[in-house]
């Protein structure tokens, strides 16, 4: 039953704040671009939780790089995305899912419809993969908000960053 609660409270919470900042931003692009980055600086706290939690090792490559995101939503959120649509040099996945916790009780109104209402999902994947030295893009291509049968985020890998050393530690 917590765990039930707490969901619901996650889902009403976030709802909240989209509501407040779309109220506070002039428009919706301005929402989009916060909400993403609220997202990003999430993920790069939680990446630490999550290796903590885990013990997981370094992934060598993008399929363990998903399996890995698909972990997270589990442990996280609750929901076990599906990983599919690998791109033919299995640098491009997407998640795809059933049912997005944030968007519960959400019904998108006809004038918002180019608010990105979980754009915190792609920053946070974004932040988290940074902090391990993995640049990617990630976005939306299916919202059930928007009537889709499912939602679809996308990823793909765009390079590894170099690990930082700090000036005059070479």
């Amino acid at each position: 039953m917590l765990h039930v609660v707490n969901s619901e409270f996650l889902t009403l919470t976030y709802g909240a704040l989209v509501t407040q900042m779309l109220r506070d931003f002039e428009n919706v692009d301005d929402v989009n671009k916060q909400l993403e980055r609220i997202g990003y600086n999430m993920g790069m706290r939680l990446i630490e939780d999550f290796l903590a939690r885990t013990s997981a090792p370094r992934c060598l490559e993008m399929r363990e790089t998903a399996d890995r995101i698909q972990q997270a939503f589990r442990i996280y959120l609750s929901v076990q995305p599906t990983i599919s649509n690998w791109s033919a040099a299995s640098d491009e996945f997407s998640l795809l899912f059933d049912s997005n916790p944030l968007t519960e009780f959400v019904e998108l109104p006809t004038d918002l419809s180019n608010l990105r209402y979980s754009a915190i999902l792609s920053g946070c994947i974004r932040g988290a993969l940074e902090m391990v030295q993995l640049e990617v893009q990630c976005w939306f291509v299916q919202d059930q908000l928007k009537g889709d049968n499912v939602t679809e985020l996308r990823v793909k890998f765009v390079r590894r960053l170099e690990e930082a050393i700090p000036a005059g530690e070479d």
